[in-house]
C-alpha cells in the first residue's frame, strides 16, 4: 500500500552536546519510523530528548551541540529519492531547501518563532517564494487562502496583521498556515498546544487532523500530553533521557504498555469521570541530570520492578516484539528475538 510506505527513518540518532563541564547526550541511540500520511506521537518527560530530536531532523541545532552519529533517512520519492539528512550540513542549500518544503515545523511558542517587527503575511509569503517560483500576487494570494484554510477569518484583512495584534490561538494558528504554505511531506508540530487555553488547544488539533486528512501529509507530534496522543496519533514513541524506550501503535500502547515508564506515565493521568477521590501515581523521582546518567537502564533509579545486580549493570538494547512492538527493557529479553542496540 503506497500510504504505508516509509517517508522518514530516524536511524541510531545521536545528538550530544560538548560543554565546558561534560558531554550531554540529549539523544542517544534514537530509532523509529514515520510513514506517509500517519500521525506518530513523541511523548516523555521534559528533558527526555523530544524537542532535540525535531531540531536534529531539520538540522538545527545550536552549537555546541552536534550531530555525532545516525543516519536520517527522508524518502522524498520520484526522482529525489532517499536523502540522509544527517550528512548535509545545516547551513547548506540542499538543507535549507528541505526545511519549509519537505519538512515543516510548528515550535512551542509562536511569538518566538513569528517576527514582531513583520506582518504575518510577510512571514508567509517569503516562505512560499523562497519555495515556489510564484509572483508576488499570486505568493500573496496563496497565503490568503491558506490563512483561509487554517480557519483565521477574514484572511483578506488579517494577511497585513502583526503577531501581537493577534490572540494566542490565532497566532498558532498563523504559524501553521506558515508552515503548511508550501504542502510539506512532514508536519513536525512540538508541543503546538502548550499555551493554549483547552478549548483553543481542541480546536487547533482539530484543524491539524482534518488538514492533513486533507493534505495526506505525514505529523509528528512531539508532547507530554498522553490525552492529546490518544486523540490524534496512530502511532507513538516513548522517550526517556534520550533513548527510545517504546514504540508501539496507540491502541497497544494505552491497553497493555509494555515499559515500566509507559506504565508509569499512564497511572499519573486523571481519569475522567473517576472523581475527587481517585489515587493519582506521579513517577517517584525526576528524570536524573544529563552529565550524571545512571548506569545500566536509565531509568531503573526510578523502576517499580528494578532487578538489581542487573537493571543497574546492563544497559537494555531494544527489543523487537512479535507483535511489531518495540520495547528496551531487561523483563522482555526472553521474548524478543530481533535486537537494536
Amino acid at each position: 500500500m503506497e500510504n504505508q510506505e516509509i517517508l522518514l527513518e530516524v536511524k541510531n540518532l545521536r545528538t550530544y552536546f560538548m560543554l565546558d563541564e561534560g558531554t550531554v547526550k540529549a539523544v542517544d541511540g534514537v530509532d523509529f519510523t514515520v510513514r506517509r500520511g500517519t500521525t506518530i506521537g513523541i511523548v516523555g518527560e521534559s528533558g527526555c530528548g523530544k524537542s532535540v530530536t525535531a531540531m536534529s531532523i531539520l538540522q538545527l541545532i545550536d552549537k555546541p551541540g552536534r550531530i555525532v552519529e545516525g543516519e536520517i533517512l527522508l524518502n522524498r520519492g520520484g526522482a529525489d529519492g532517499i536523502t540522509d539528512l544527517a550528512k548535509l550540513s545545516p547551513g547548506s542549500m540542499e538543507m535549507r531547501m528541505v526545511r519549509g518544503d519537505s519538512i515543516a515545523m510548528i515550535f512551542q511558542e509562536p511569538m518566538n518563532s513569528l517576527s514582531p517587527v513583520h506582518t504575518i503575511g510577510n512571514q508567509i509569503i517569503e516562505a512560499i517564494e523562497l519555495h515556489r517560483q510564484m509572483s508576488k500576487e499570486d505568493a500573496r494570494n496563496h497565503a490568503i487562502e491558506v490563512l483561509r484554510l487554517v480557519g483565521i477569518p477574514k484572511p483578506e484583512t488579517r494577511i497585513d496583521a502583526y503577531t501581537f495584534q493577534l490572540s494566542g490561538g490565532m497566532r498558532q494558528r498563523a504559524m501553521i498556515a506558515m508552515a503548511l504554505s508550501c504542502n510539506p511531506l512532514l508536519l513536525i508540530a512540538d508541543e503546538p498546544t502548550t499555551a493554549l487555553d483547552v478549548t483553543t488547544q481542541a480546536q487547533i488539533l482539530e484543524l491539524m487532523k482534518g488538514l492533513q486528512n486533507q493534505m495526506g501529509m505525514a505529523v509528528m507530534l512531539i508532547t507530554h500530553d498522553l490525552g492529546v496522543v490518544a486523540e490524534t496519533c496512530r502511532e507513538i514513541v516513548v522517550m526517556y533521557l534520550g533513548e527510545v524506550v517504546e514504540q508501539s501503535d496507540v491502541d497497544s500502547l494505552f491497553h497493555d504498555p509494555k515499559h515500566p515508564y509507559t506504565q508509569a506515565l499512564l497511572r499519573s493521568i486523571p481519569r475522567l469521570g473517576a472523581g475527587r477521590t481517585q489515587q493519582l501515581n506521579p513517577i517517584e523521582g525526576a528524570v536524573p541530570d544529563p552529565f550524571n546518567r545512571p548506569t545500566g537502564c536509565p531509568f531503573h533509579p526510578r523502576c517499580d520492578q528494578f532487578m538489581a545486580g542487573k537493571c543497574d549493570v546492563i544497559h537494555p538494547d531494544l527489543i523487537r516484539l512479535s507483535d511489531g512492538r518495540a520495547v528496551r527493557c531487561l523483563l522482555y529479553e526472553t521474548e524478543g528475538a530481533d535486537h537494536h542496540g
